[in-house]
């Protein structure tokens, strides 16, 4: 029987102390005399007297507001504008040490939020971020051309598909007189959501880990990048799993024990490329390429390349500096001048790090997005510094990590992002994500409308 896809969320609750985002103080020599007067005011009546101010439940533990629940504060701020001389309310010191200046404590906060529920992260004050700046807060995504029949697909009412293939796909058909297809045929297979598991950093490499991220793929129908020294020395293997080859472990092939749906080279080699292509004949290649040398990809796809993986570092800078949006744009726009952009699947990762940056990369020009720190964020995993290349960055997982625990906690992340995702396509009046790659028309960038209205105006650019 067929059945939608569907990614089954959990509630995960922390298993590591996360601090909150706020820390309620009262002065509790003013809060016994409010009391006093309260009662002495309302003649003995302690269901007034005793009535909390706070509809979050701060202070509806056993002794009130003498103790305040830390973590049932949401910031409101009801409390310290009633009771200004008795309530204050401070940003947590600890909440501010999360995760780096890029992925910043917000951040954070929201993708644990994510991870712990699997819902989508609703604030009833309404948005209260910035609507423009640096890096994706310059992209916006243009929502005025509604279409009513996809409105509900996160509802279940209309169906919208997040499939993308992945692989090598033939600019035309051709066929026989007897009908029967000749030449070259496509070579994809797909999966159920645009997202896969980009290989993790060398501190945090270690069975447990490997063990989640590959389980969490195979629950979730997508597939993990990982290296192929710790697939042999861990003895991992799936379908799942794409190893990542890179010059010095042309030996370690031989190790290999299954024939994986595709294998990612790490950095151009031609020997390594044609030894891979002898052994694994039915195994797609992937290339791993920087995203500032998007000059170089026409060159690689004529050497038999068909799917890249773009990777930028964990703040979403390539090699010159350049922010991910823009390297994006450029490489979608290289295949799309020479002709074969639907020829082959372009990935990318690096400083994708909430949802909302799925569809804007989408739309700039990837099929799909592998997640890198936001897997570590929901595993809770702590920012040692500035986290800034795969090589060098540290970071330090809980303790008590478990493999059940961790893979519930990426499928609810998951969930979370698909949801978001089918709201932004639903809006858009798409019924299938692969119809928003590239679609710049489906966006507004801040550089090119601040260029066209302040152009002719003298001091513009200055």
């Amino acid at each position: 029987m067929y059945q939608r896809y569907h990614v089954e969320t959990s509630p995960a609750l922390e298993i590591a102390p996360f601090p909150n985002r706020t820390r309620v103080k009262v002065k509790k020599h003013g809060l016994a005399t409010h009391l006093l007067e309260e009662l002495v005011r309302y003649r003995g009546n302690r269901e007034v007297a005793l009535s909390r101010p706070c509809v979050y439940g701060v202070f509806s533990g056993p002794v009130g507001g003498f103790a305040p629940r830390n973590y049932c504060c949401v910031g409101c701020l009801r409390c310290t504008i009633e009771y200004p001389e008795m309530v204050q309310v401070y940003p947590e010191p600890d909440h501010r040490l999360l995760g780096d200046s890029y992925f910043t404590p917000e951040q954070v906060d929201t993708i644990c939020y994510e991870a712990r529920t699997g819902r989508i992260p609703v604030k009833g004050a309404g948005y209260r971020g910035p609507f423009g700046g640096e890096g994706w807060d310059g992209m916006w995504t243009d929502m005025s051309e509604i279409v009513r029949p996809t409105r509900d697909g996160i509802h279940g009412r209309e169906f919208i598909s997040t499939a993308v293939d992945i692989g090598q796909k033939p600019p035309f058909l051709s066929f026989n007189e007897q009908g029967a297809a000749t030449g070259e045929s496509a070579q994809t297979f797909p999966i159920p959501l645009p997202f896969l598991f980009d290989v993790p950093p060398t501190s945090v490499v270690s069975r447990k880990f490997l063990q989640i991220v590959a389980a969490a793929a195979q629950v979730a129908e997508t597939f993990a990048v990982l290296p192929l020294g710790a697939l042999n020395r861990f003895a991992l293997q799936g379908r799942q799993i794409i190893p990542l080859v890179s010059r010095e472990d042309a030996d370690a092939l031989t190790d290999l024990r299954f024939t994986p749906l595709m294998i990612e080279l790490d950095g151009w080699n031609e020997a390594l490329f044609r030894e891979i292509r002898r052994r694994f004949a039915e195994s797609t290649i992937c290339l791993r390429h920087d995203l500032a040398s998007s000059k170089e990809l026409l060159k690689h796809y004529h050497s038999g390349i068909r799917v890249f993986h773009l990777v930028a570092n964990y703040h979403g800078r390539g090699g010159d500096g350049r922010f991910v949006l823009d390297l994006i744009r450029e490489a979608h726009g290289a295949f799309v001048e020479a002709g074969r952009r639907d020829e082959v699947t372009l990935l990318g990762s690096g400083g994708i790090i909430a949802a909302e940056h799925v569809p804007k990369a989408i739309v700039c020009g990837l099929d799909a997005i592998a997640l890198d720190t936001p897997l570590l964020a929901a595993l809770q995993a702590q920012f040692l510094g500035e986290c800034l290349d795969r090589q060098g960055s540290r970071f330090r997982l809980p303790r008590r990590l478990t493999v059940n625990w961790g893979v519930q906690r990426v499928e609810n992340l998951l969930a979370s992002w698909r949801d978001q995702l089918l709201e932004v396509l639903g809006a858009a009046g798409l019924r299938d994500v692969r119809r928003l790659r590239g679609e710049t028309g489906r966006a507004m960038f801040q550089k090119d409308l601040e260029r066209e209205a302040f152009s002719g105006i003298e001091g513009y650019g200055q």
